[in-house]
């Protein structure tokens, strides 16, 4: 599904260049859940950025569900994303004037679905992440666990090859980051490939595999035994 080979990416600062991805190797698998991790400056949101087409490599390749992620203007890096990727943020990234049901519903604007389909299929998402009753509210009206499900719900609205989920847990206290992971969990089960980039080694056991990255470089690649997040609950 993700291939990434010899992945070099540097800023300029100033007179210096600072090289930040340093010859990245891997692949992800169709239905894994891979969780990255690394303190800050270890390079993760650099390639996460590069991996949500948000910014590209220096050198190297990447390609992804077959086809090669390079020199791509704004408007086909739109298009690629809304066809192969769902993100889900720290911060939610809601729109506060819309409720959760046409937050659900956006992807698929741009998608060009006509609206009565579109309420039709936000709908079923917020269903399956438990909100329906909520369709109706706010973001500032929701807890943050029922934000990040509305974000979940936005992220599989548009049927995505991958989920990126940045830090999905960084604002929520330990249960219900713990609710959110089960989520995450139950549609991975389903065979949706998710990378999930985290901090927390109590998030990235809840994954299949996790990836750890120091100074632009892969230093540990390893499957783990997973554990469910129920049994934190």
């Amino acid at each position: 599904m993700i291939e990434i080979r010899d992945l070099h990416k540097s800023y300029r600062m100033g007179s210096n260049s600072l090289h930040v991805l340093k010859g990245i190797n891997f692949s992800v698998a169709e239905g894994e859940l891979v969780s990255i991790m690394g303190s800050s400056g270890s390079g993760k949101s650099t390639l996460l950025n590069i991996l949500g087409m948000l910014d590209e490599a220096d050198l190297g390749s990447y390609t992804l569900d077959g086809v090669p992620i390079k020199n791509l203007n704004e408007k086909i890096a739109a298009r690629y994303r809304n066809k192969f990727l769902g993100f889900i943020f720290q911060s939610f990234n809601l729109i506060s004037y819309k409720n959760a049901l046409d937050n659900v519903a956006l992807p698929l604007y741009y998608q060009g679905i006509k609206r009565g389909e579109r309420i039709e299929k936000a709908m079923a998402y917020l269903e399956k992440v438990g909100l329906a009753d909520w369709a109706g509210h706010l973001p500032n009206e929701l807890s943050g666990g029922q934000k990040q499900r509305v974000a979940i719900a936005r992220a599989l609205a548009s049927d995505p090859k991958v989920l990126l989920a940045d830090e999905p847990t960084g604002a929520l206290d330990s249960k219900t980051s713990y609710e959110v992971m089960n989520l995450i969990q139950e549609i991975n089960d389903e065979g949706r490939t998710i990378l999930v980039v985290t901090h927390e080694p109590d998030i990235a056991a809840m994954t299949k595999r996790i990836v750890n990255l120091k100074d632009g470089k892969i230093i540990q690649d390893t499957k783990v035994n997973q554990v469910r997040a129920l049994e934190n609950v």
